[in-house]
C-alpha cells in the first residue's frame, strides 16, 4: 500500500500548465473503444470506466438492487472469499472502486506498471465472477440499511427525496437509489445476479485511461478485463418532465435551522447553449465567494454561511437545483432573496464586468483540474459518456472566451424561469407554509 501511495503522489505531472494533453481514441482488438493518456514518467496506471444504465434499470420492486450488487463486488469472486480478496489486492498494492449513480455504474483501478497483470485478472474476477455470498450479502446490506435509517434523520436528504418524489414521481429519479427499507430487506442472491447481469454490459462501456500504459496494451488489458461481459442489457427508461411548479414544500422536521432546496427545469449537456448556461450559473451561485447569492444572502445580510446553485445535466431529466441553510426566524427572507434574484437573472442578465471575471475564473481553473491520473481518467470517461470530443480539452477555455454579452443574456432569458422554481424547507420555518 505505500508503494501505491508512493506512486499516486507522483502523479501529479505537471498538467496544471497544459490541459493540451494528447488523448489517443483506440479500440481494442475487441471492439471496446477507450481513451489514453500515456504518460511513462511514473509506473502508476489508472483507470475509469463508466456504464451507463446504474440505478436507473433497477427491476419493480427492487429498488436498490443495482447500488447493492455494486458494493458487493469487492466481497468475494471465484474461489475467493471476501477476506481472500482484500488480502490479495492489498497484496498486489492495487486499490478498485464500485459505485452505483442514477445514471451509470464506475469501476475504478489504480495500480502499479509491475503489477499491471495480476491487478487486472484480479478486477476481472469481480467483475465476471462474483460470488454474491449469503454472509456478504447480509454484511453489506445491513451498512446500506444504516445509511438510509440515516438519512430519514438529515434534514438535506430528506429534503433530497422530498423533491425527487414531487418532481418524477414513479420514474427511477423518483425515489433514492440506495433504496427504501422494505425494497432492501427484500433482495435476494439472485436479485443480485439480476442486477449484475443487467447493468455491467460492453454495448454501454466508456474507458478512460491515464499513466504508463501504450495503447497495444491498453487494448489488450480491455479485452481481457471486459471482453467476457454481456453485450447488450435491457431497455434504458423513458424521459421525464419536472413535474413542479413555482411554490414551497414544507417539511415539519425538528431542528433549529431549516434546510432549503430548490430546483426548476434546467438544461442538457448536449444543448448548444450549455457552457454558456455553466457561465451564467458560476455567476448566480457557484464556487466562488464572489457569486451573486453569496455576496446577497451571506455578505450583505449573513442568512447563511453558504449557499450555492448547480447545474444537474441528468440522462433522462436536466434540474438547475440550489440550496441553503439557515435559522429558523431567516429562511423566507433567505428564499425571498433567492427568488428576486433567479428573477433579476431572467429578466435583466449580466454585466460585462461579471461575465470578464467569470471568463478569467475559469479558464485558468480549468487547467488545474488535469493534476492526476486518477482526475485525468476520470475525465476522460466522463466526457465520453456525456458525448464530448477528445478535442473538448484543449477547446474548452476558447469556447468561454467567445461567448459574448448578448449570448449570455440571451440563454439567461432562457434558462432563469421564475415561475417554476419550486423550494422544499426541512425544518420549522417561520412565516413559511406548503404551498
Amino acid at each position: 500500500m505505500i508503494r501505491l501511495l508512493t506512486a499516486l503522489a507522483l502523479t501529479l505531472f505537471a498538467l496544471a500548465a497544459r490541459a493540451e494533453i494528447e488523448v489517443r481514441d483506440i479500440t481494442s482488438p475487441g471492439g471496446i473503444d477507450a481513451w489514453l493518456v500515456q504518460e511513462e514518467s511514473i509506473p502508476f496506471v489508472a483507470l475509469e470506466i463508466i456504464i451507463d444504465g446504474g440505478a436507473s434499470l433497477d427491476l419493480p420492486g427492487k429498488r436498490g438492487a443495482t447500488n447493492l450488487m455494486m458494493a458487493l463486488l469487492e466481497e468475494g469472486s471465484a474461489d475467493m472469499d471476501a477476506r481472500a480478496f482484500q488480502q490479495a489486492r492489498e497484496g498486489l498494492a492495487a486499490s478498485y472502486g464500485f459505485r452505483a449513480f442514477d445514471d451509470s455504474v464506475v469501476i475504478t483501478a489504480r495500480f502499479l506498471t509491475e503489477n499491471r497483470d495480476e491487478a487486472t485478472a484480479l478486477l476481472r474476477q469481480a467483475l465476471v465472477e462474483p460470488r454474491f455470498d449469503q454472509d456478504a450479502v447480509d454484511r453489506v446490506r445491513a451498512q446500506v440499511v444504516a445509511g438510509i435509517r440515516s438519512d430519514a434523520t438529515d434534514p438535506d436528504a430528506i429534503a433530497g427525496a422530498t423533491l425527487d418524489a414531487a418532481a418524477f414521481g414513479d420514474h427511477p429519479y423518483g425515489s433514492s437509489a440506495d433504496g427504501t427499507l422494505d425494497s432492501v430487506g427484500g433482495l435476494t442472491r439472485d436479485d443480485m445476479v439480476d442486477a449484475h447481469r443487467n447493468a455491467l454490459v460492453r454495448s454501454r462501456i466508456h474507458v478512460g485511461a491515464a499513466g504508463d500504459i501504450s495503447a497495444d496494451e491498453l487494448g489488450a488489458l480491455l479485452d481481457t478485463l471486459l471482453g467476457d461481459l454481456p453485450q447488450d442489457g435491457p431497455a434504458l427508461p423513458d424521459p421525464v418532465d419536472f413535474a413542479l411548479d413555482q411554490g414551497i414544500t414544507v417539511v415539519p422536521f425538528d431542528t433549529p435551522q431549516s434546510v432549503a432546496l430548490w430546483a426548476q427545469p434546467g438544461i442538457d449537456r448536449d444543448d448548444d447553449d450549455y457552457i454558456h448556461a455553466y457561465v451564467l450559473n458560476e455567476i448566480l451561485g457557484g464556487s466562488g465567494l464572489q457569486s451573486r447569492l453569496m455576496e446577497q444572502v451571506r455578505e450583505q445580510r449573513g442568512l447563511t454561511y453558504g449557499v450555492y446553485s448547480y447545474l444537474v445535466p441528468k440522462d433522462f431529466a436536466a434540474l438547475y437545483m440550489g440550496s441553503v441553510a439557515s435559522s429558523n426566524a431567516r429562511i423566507a427572507e433567505a428564499i425571498e432573496v433567492i427568488r428576486d434574484l433567479w428573477t433579476e437573472m431572467a429578466e435583466n442578465g449580466i454585466t460585462a464586468e461579471e461575465l470578464d471575471a467569470a471568463k478569467t475564473y475559469l479558464t485558468g481553473a480549468y487547467p488545474l483540474r488535469f493534476d492526476g491520473n486518477a482526475e485525468i481518467a476520470s475525465i476522460l470517461a466522463g466526457m465520453q459518456a456525456v458525448g464530448l470530443p477528445p478535442t473538448y480539452i484543449t477547446d474548452r477555455n476558447a469556447m468561454v472566451e467567445a461567448i459574448t454579452l448578448d449570448e449570455i443574456n440571451r440563454v439567461a432569458a432562457e434558462l432563469y424561469q421564475p415561475d417554476r422554481l419550486h423550494f422544499v424547507v426541512v425544518g420549522q420555518p417561520e412565516g413559511l407554509e406548503s404551498e
